[in-house]
């Protein structure tokens, strides 16, 4: 257990900082060859380039991320002000002769304006053993997503569901005043506060089961990264806390989009992301669209992924640290394909989930979106705007739509496609170069139409009064072109092609 003596915590701080344990340099220290090697898991490349250095933070590399023993002469010149003595009592590190062997994994985490330290149990490429099953895990692939697609407006009171090492609620402090973390894991939660002391943070942190540690209780914002691996039960698998959440099937994802409304203030937003079933040859939306429809507030579903049975059964078999070809490898494998054929599993979905309780009363709206393919960061900023638009649709009649004068986001062009020879367009396709990258093919009468009003659309002119203007230059009927254009026009806002 990690201690989190106060002046031992300034004194680790101080050390870092000094050391300039920053992802920036621990980057430049490594070099592209093992910096990529390492995040392929594959640690010699960076054991080579570390070895023989006495630089602060190829020594912290050394000893908190590849889990070599180091001389501790060379790690009392790394931690100068902790010392040795001081590691050992924070429970970071133990004796091993003359060397000390980490604990913990420590290491530099950020973003553009912050740079973090994040602690966390050892990974299996410094172990090199499978992970225990109450392993702590620290920044992975899904906290990373998580973080990137996150809306961050700037609220009172927020919330990490689950919070693991903390990873959510390091981002949520540089926009929300008070913070909520909870896990059910009591390691993680030892974990957790020595994170926010390191990183001098004072977070509400619980201990509890979902949305228990935070019963009756309101937030402007919740992100939750859940334990939402589906894991088959009574095949004696190894249930991993930090991915495990002890239900059959995608139990932990339907109750948190069915539940998690309650606990938003109006117009409060919830992010989440995890995996749901998709059974025999049901649409890949139909099982979310259900919860959605149950949540009671807006939805908004973005699948990014999906996976057949035996390509999650492989996923999910190797992230514990088994290796391929090997016995246990192969009766995880098998428990997965039977669990899967049990339910009738034809797919497994990965999206993230946003929800939106409406400031006022009115019909919740829900989109269910296939959001596989490219996208362009930022992405919380794209998402809560998608939110804002959306909610303002749905408070709007047509006929305000109509008299609003709408601009084209400046990040949307125009393409023009005819075929060689032939003097009239095939299409026109408006498409977006930042965010989701979304397009929008046109063609037809409609095509000319919608090509006009996309150029004048610069926030001078309603859309009624330049689509009537089009109307009368094209010939075309007023009313149908209207009619047209208001389905469209509620779709590009949405979008965010029209601002």
């Amino acid at each position: 257990m990690l201690d989190t003596d106060p002046s031992l915590i300034a004194a680790l701080r101080a050390d870092l900082a000094a050391a300039d344990y920053s992802v920036t340099r621990v980057l430049d220290l490594l070099g592209p060859v093992a910096a990529n090697a390492l995040a392929r898991e594959q640690v010699i490349p960076a054991e080579r380039v570390t070895r023989e250095s006495t630089d602060p933070a190829a020594v912290l590399v050394r000893l908190f991320t590849l889990g070599d023993p180091v001389d501790q002469a060379r790690v009392e010149a790394a931690l100068p002000r902790l010392g040795a003595a001081g590691a050992l009592r924070l429970g970071l590190v133990r004796a091993e002769g003359d060397a000390l062997l980490a604990l913990v994994d420590l290491r530099p985490y950020g973003d553009d304006e912050h740079t973090w330290w994040i602690a966390s149990d050892l990974s299996e490429l410094a172990t090199r053993a499978p992970l225990p099953v109450d392993h702590v895990l620290g920044v992975g692939g899904a906290s990373a997503t998580l973080a990137a697609w996150t809306p961050r407006p700037r609220v009172r009171r927020a919330l990490d569901l689950g919070t693991g090492c903390g990873v959510q609620a390091l981002h949520l402090s540089t926009h929300a005043e008070e913070i909520v973390a909870t896990d059910i894991s009591e390691r993680a939660l030892n974990i957790v506060r020595f994170n926010a002391a390191l990183n001098e943070q004072d977070w509400d942190i619980r201990q509890g089961s979902m949305l228990e540690p935070v019963a009756g209780e309101r937030f402007s914002l919740i992100v939750s990264n859940p334990p939402f691996v589906i894991t088959p039960r009574d095949h004696g698998l190894p249930t991993y806390e930090y991915r495990d959440g002890g239900q059959s099937g995608d139990a932990v994802v339907e109750h948190l989009v069915t539940h998690l409304g309650e606990h938003l203030e109006p117009g409060g937003i919830a992010q989440i992301i995890g995996n749901w079933e998709v059974v025999g040859d049901a649409a890949w939306g139909e099982r979310v669209a259900d919860w959605a429809a149950r949540a009671g507030v807006d939805v908004l579903v973005l699948m990014r992924e999906m996976q057949d049975p035996a390509q999650y059964a492989e996923t999910w078999a190797r992230d514990g640290g088994q290796q391929s070809g090997t016995g246990e490898f192969a009766r995880m494998y098998a428990a997965w394909l039977d669990d899967f054929a049990a339910r009738g599993v034809s797919g497994i979905a990965f999206g993230l989930i946003t929800l939106h309780r409406p400031a006022d009363e009115r019909t919740p709206w829900i989109e269910i979106r296939d959001a596989r393919g490219p996208v362009r960061p930022p992405l919380g900023p794209v998402l809560l705007a998608q939110v804002e638009a959306r909610d303002w649709l749905a408070r709007h009649t047509d006929q305000e739509v109509l008299d609003t004068a709408w601009t084209v986001a400046p990040d949307v062009t125009l393409v023009q496609v005819s075929r060689p020879g032939e003097p009239d367009l095939s299409y026109l396709e408006l498409r977006q170069s930042e965010g989701l990258q979304q397009s929008d093919l046109l063609s037809g009468d409609f095509g000319t139409a919608a090509a006009a009003y996309i150029g004048v659309a610069d926030g001078e002119l309603t859309a009624r009064q330049a689509i009537v203007a089009i109307a009368a230059l094209l010939d075309r009927d007023q009313a149908v072109l209207l009619d047209d254009f208001t389905i469209r026009i509620r779709q590009w806002v949405a979008d965010g092609i029209l601002r």
